[in-house]
């Protein structure tokens, strides 16, 4: 009988902690806000870019990327953009219309399928691949 007891109070207070975290990431607004009934669905989003921060004083909005990756299928396999010899860009799968971009100076690309994206180098466009070819480069500024 004490085995038992034991474990029905260890599962009473994890059950408790559950409760508890449960609790605080609701009201940190962690679940996001509820959609209302009768709502239409969220609008489409714009694509995804990801670059190195904040444009210095020299780069301007209109400033052609150094490399743009565009998804042209329902899934692209893994993109994956890092400054040459610093931080990692964007390293994850894509969809439709999604893109990645960087105007630093040099950026390191692979592709997992070149086939499935577009990508400009210096404002032109490479070549696509072939089906299911991995592509690796570096895109420098000019």
């Amino acid at each position: 009988m004490g085995i038992a007891r034991l474990a029905l109070a260890a599962l009473g207070a994890l059950g408790l902690l559950v409760l508890i975290v449960l609790g605080t990431i609701s009201l940190t607004g962690g679940f996001g806000p509820a959609p209302e009934a009768g709502s239409s669905p969220p609008p489409e989003t714009k694509p995804l870019s990801a670059s190195s921060g904040a444009p210095s004083s020299s780069e301007t909005s209109s400033q052609v990327p150094t490399v743009l990756v565009e998804c042209l299928q329902e899934r692209c396999p893994t993109v994956f953009l890092k400054v040459t010899g610093g931080d990692v860009l964007f390293n994850r799968e894509m969809t439709r219309g999604e893109q990645a971009q960087s105007s630093d100076d040099k950026v390191d690309v692979v592709l997992t399928d070149a086939s499935a994206v577009r990508v400009h180098v210096n404002g032109s466009e490479r070549p696509a691949g072939k089906a299911g070819e991995r592509q690796e480069f570096t895109a420098s500024r000019e």
